[in-house]
């Protein structure tokens, strides 16, 4: 049967790109994966919101306690590692490509990393149960295992199965072998380069560095609590819980770190103007890779360790400030008094840019030990990160990807209009999430509360927050159902042959505002999608 009368194999050659190059398909492949795990992870983080504005609205609980926990462990092991982490390695392996005119080597390789990376997430998940009733978190209830010893034999009351620490172990490995990868290639690309390393390739190796140290103490503590496990050592929770948190801080460095890269690429591109400064955004780089790595502690303040070494911990924090300065001056130099252009990629960026200062003043407060004793666990610090995630991270991530797609699938965007709904409908939805998490955690209340005392302040936030997730998800829906529509019926685009800079410009031009009319009918797209599959 040919690919034309058949819609679910013409549905996977457009969304895997089966007829590109191996560097396009493997590509496509962890772009696919990153945004299935991300879609999970969001449903899952829907789920908690649900739960807790139901008991602030009716003191009922929808859902178990033991799914509740478990959609927050799978949230975050989904969105930040399954999306976040292998979507930037993707966009890394593609734009270096293309930047550096590399040839791919030891594809084989980069292919078991990728299997073995998404295989990870599907034993952190553990067994569906669709019978009695359906449960899909038997042992992803968990929870982030820095709870050490929480869940292994004869440390804890609590026992998961082993699959939970094989499947981090896999992650692991999954990461390691993007990375080898990865900076293999720039040893060859760079070996008698005589000019400098373009800035994007110069965050993408710093970063590539970042994640093999950052991985190191997650790497060390999970596979000690996998001989412990097996009785094969004793174990040490304190000990282990500093070496996890080695990546528990310099994680939120390395999934920001593709936000600084675009932002270096697209900034001076879109404003048509050189960098201010090569040389400062090259010190940037070096600084974020010596000092994300070296502040795991300022997470553990309230343990009983060394005041010196807390000390020490929180100096070496402001120090991380010092590059995000360096940056945030440059690029500001760089489009000062540039006229502004209003388009998906630009103004996208635009919010990665300010999001990113405003994401980054609530970090600061953190590194405080005084100011950490009143909000420690508290929901202020998931109001940080997510700040982080929902203003830069993100939108760099989709300011990238509205270039990228294209030149991957040789197709423009379906539909503008779309794009510009769902940027709307995000910011307004991710605003209301994280205001109302920011006052439940200045008025004290502690991160994965279930249920809560019923005082106005934490139910309105609560509420707010989960108001704000249904918003922000059903427009990253429509986002979604804009990218199955590019990829089955965007109008061809002829980027052959052009530079990776020509095509952000060209796509930029289509991605405007002007003459848009957001009143289209949003409740067609699933009849168009099928409309679509059947004429294939």
């Amino acid at each position: 049967m040919s690919s034309k009368s058949n819609p679910l194999v013409t549905l996977v050659n457009a969304v895997f790109q089966l007829d590109k190059d191996w560097v396009s398909r493997i590509t496509m492949a962890m772009i696919v994966m990153s945004l299935i795990w991300g879609i999970l992870g969001i449903i899952d983080a829907l789920m908690a919101r649900i739960q807790e504005a139901s008991w602030g609205l009716s003191q009922t609980l929808v859902i178990t306690s033991q799914e509740y926990y478990g959609s927050i462990t799978l949230h975050g092991v989904r969105d930040l590692f399954g999306f976040a982490v292998q979507l930037e390695v993707a966009i890394f392996i593609f734009l270096s490509y293309k930047l550096l005119n590399f040839q791919p080597r030891a594809k084989w390789f980069l292919n078991i990393g990728f299997i073995l990376f998404n295989i990870a997430f599907m034993l952190m998940e553990g067994p569906i149960v669709a019978f009695p009733s359906f449960n899909d978190n038997y042992f992803g209830a968990t929870g982030w295992y820095y709870m050490n010893p929480l869940g292994i034999p004869n440390y804890s009351q609590y026992v998961v199965s082993p699959l939970w620490f094989f499947g981090y172990e896999f992650m692991d490995i999954g990461t390691y072998i993007f990375v080898i990868w990865l900076i293999y290639h720039y040893y060859l690309a760079t070996k008698g380069m005589k000019e400098k390393l373009p800035i994007f390739a110069v965050f993408a190796l710093m970063t590539s560095l970042m994640i093999a140290l950052g991985w190191s103490g997650e790497t060390a503590a999970n596979t000690w609590d996998i001989l412990a496990y097996y009785g094969l050592v004793g174990l040490d929770p304190i000990a282990n819980q500093i070496a996890f948190w080695i990546l528990g801080h310099s994680i939120v460095y390395i999934v920001w770190m593709p936000a600084v890269a675009s932002m270096y690429y697209l900034i001076p591109l879109l404003a048509g103007r050189p960098l201010y400064s090569d040389k400062m955004a090259r010190i940037a780089a070096l600084l974020y890779l010596i000092f994300s790595n070296n502040v795991p502690i300022h997470h553990l303040y309230m343990v009983d360790l060394p005041v010196s070494v807390k000390i020490l911990q929180e100096v070496l924090t402001y120090a991380v400030v010092v590059p995000s300065m360096l940056t945030f001056f440059n690029l500001w130099a760089t489009v000062k008094g540039a006229q502004f252009k209003p388009n998906l990629i630009s103004v996208w960026i635009a919010i990665s840019f300010a999001g990113a200062i405003g994401a980054g003043v609530t970090g600061i407060a953190n590194a405080d030990i005084a100011f950490d004793s009143i909000i420690h666990n508290t929901m202020w610090v998931p109001a940080h990160f997510h700040a982080m995630i929902f203003w830069s991270i993100v939108p760099a991530g989709f300011a990238t990807l509205y270039y990228m797609v294209p030149m991957l699938t040789g197709r423009m965007w379906y539909s503008t209009k779309l794009g510009w709904i769902h940027m709307i409908g995000y910011m307004i939805g991710t605003a209301m999430v994280d205001i109302g998490f920011m006052n439940i955690g200045l008025a004290g209340l502690v991160r994965r509360a279930e249920i809560y005392p019923l005082t106005p302040t934490y139910i309105s936030g609560e509420v707010v927050s989960a108001i704000g997730a249904v918003i922000a998800d059903f427009a990253t829906l429509l986002w979604a159902g804009d990218l199955v529509l590019t990829l089955l019926k965007g109008r061809s685009a002829n980027l052959e042959g052009m530079s990776v800079s020509n095509v952000v410009s060209t796509i930029a031009m289509q991605l405007g505002y002007e003459g848009l009319s957001i009143g289209s009918s949003l409740e067609k797209i699933p009849n168009r999608i099928l409309k679509i599959l059947r004429q294939q």
